[in-house]
């Protein structure tokens, strides 16, 4: 019987990544490209590599992620949650680093819905006196 892999699950905005974090060689696919082609912005690429580097694991651990819906900043911070949540997994003793940081913690910021009377969810049309 085969090992069954764990998926790991992080949120932001309105995209969602689903993880898998198993041992290896620093390969780290998003949606069946390397990561860096994927997210082709180096901030991204530093933000999904931002746990990894916070327990110095960079290289141990081959990263598959299938990422959905919303932006580019948005499915890089839900990667970012997923990662975490996995290392959390692996090592309870990386909890404190990886919480203190703010990497288990989901933004749970979305975009506010457009209100009637309204020109966006706040603005308001441009009062005229006269």
């Amino acid at each position: 019987m085969s090992e069954v892999k764990k998926i790991y699950i992080g949120r932001r905005k309105s995209s969602v990544a689903r993880v898998i974090v198993e041992k290896g060689t620093g390969e780290f696919t998003v949606n069946g490209m390397p990561a860096d082609d994927y997210f082709r912005r180096k901030t991204l690429g530093l933000i999904i590599r931002q746990p990894l580097e916070l327990v110095t694991e960079i290289n141990r651990y081959n990263i598959q992620a299938n990422v959905d819906g919303g932006g580019w900043s948005g499915q890089a911070g839900a990667l970012r949650l997923g990662i975490s949540r996995a290392l959390n997994d692996i090592n309870e003793k990386w909890r404190p680093e990886l919480k203190k940081a703010g990497f288990l913690t989901r933004d749970s910021r979305k975009v506010e819905r457009k209100k009637y009377g309204r020109k966006k969810a706040r603005r308001s049309f441009q009062f005229s006196k006269r």
